[in-house]
């Protein structure tokens, strides 16, 4: 006997509502930086400036990474279907990685520049770079506000929040090396700035790739200790033990555990099994920092297990 509860399987188990708030979220942040990705390509061809280069190719990934994200938030609305019967909640997943992919090569990018600048010195007019500086900055900070209160919902808006704070910091690197060309006639602030964007991103990313790579590999949610799990579950009066015991993330917030738990071999004969999975699905819900509503248990009698060639710890 097995049972899994019947919730159809939700980003973040957020309503569509929810989703639909992220999906507007997304579109405007993605027309903000579209617009700023204009300006300075105009800014960088016109100043010459390495760091308000970087922070322009940076912005390029802004725009796909935040397009790709537009997409995919719509996406993982799609309703299951019999082949795919959790929807397409991995899409944002995906997604996240293929953003924090991107940052990584435009920090490489950076690095080979910087040395070609080294060695070919590139004269950057401090006020013009300035007045670039300052509108990628006024236009980043619009676009954080926006993303701001949804950040927190799902993978996909933190990848898209994250972009869009390393943006505005390269701005304000982008300022910082402006006022120092300008005023003291610095020109290696302009390669400073543009390593301190590098070394801004590289660590963002590399969190973003490691925690995308733990839902690939569906791996234990950090917040689960399966050594809890099944102690809990051995609680639940007649489960004798519990085996092939697995938990894994699907897509922001939505989580799934599976069991096979053995219990006496009563419970099949008076029919007391149906209590028992209820008691197993509702301390799969409530007793751990994870909700597992969707939580699919096999209940087998003693012995049952040595019919079973592939068991698994």
């Amino acid at each position: 006997m097995s049972g899994s509860h019947g919730h159809s399987p939700g980003v973040g188990g957020s309503a569509d509502g929810s989703a639909a708030v992220g999906s507007r979220r997304l579109a405007v942040a993605f027309g903000i930086t579209a617009a700023l990705f204009a300006a300075q390509v105009v800014g960088s061809i016109v100043t010459g400036s390495l760091a308000l280069l970087v922070d322009t190719v940076h912005m390029l990934t802004d725009v796909a990474g935040l397009g790709v994200a537009l997409g995919a938030q719509r996406l993982v609305q799609a309703a299951p279907s019999g082949r795919r019967t959790w929807g397409l909640v991995r899409v944002e997943v995906l997604a996240a990685a293929a953003q924090a992919a991107a940052l990584l090569i435009v920090a490489l990018v950076v690095v080979v520049e910087g040395v070609r600048r080294i060695a070919e010195p590139t004269e950057v007019p401090g006020p013009l770079l300035l007045a670039f500086g300052a509108i990628g900055l006024a236009g980043n900070l619009v676009a954080l506000a926006v993303l701001a209160g949804g950040r927190g919902s799902s993978l996909n808006l933190r990848a898209a929040f994250l972009e869009v704070v390393n943006d505005a910091i390269g701005s304000v690197a982008v300022i910082a090396a402006a006022v120092a060309i300008w005023l003291w006639g610095f020109q290696q602030a302009d390669l400073i700035a543009s390593a301190l964007v590098a070394v801004l991103i590289v660590p963002r990313s590399l969190a973003l790739l490691r925690d995308s790579g733990r839902i690939l590999l569906e791996s234990t949610p950090q917040e689960l200790d399966l050594d809890d799990v099944r102690a809990h579950l051995m609680e639940v009066e007649h489960v004798i033990s519990v085996h092939d015991l697995h938990a894994s993330t699907l897509g922001t917030g939505l989580h799934q555990l599976t069991a096979h738990v053995v219990v006496e071999e009563s419970c099949f004969a008076d029919g007391h099994a149906p209590r028992v999975l209820d008691a197993l699905q509702e301390c799969a819900a409530e007793h751990f920092p994870l909700s597992l509503e969707h939580a699919t248990f096999q209940l087998e009698p003693p012995g049952h297990a040595d019919h079973e060639p592939h068991l698994h710890a």
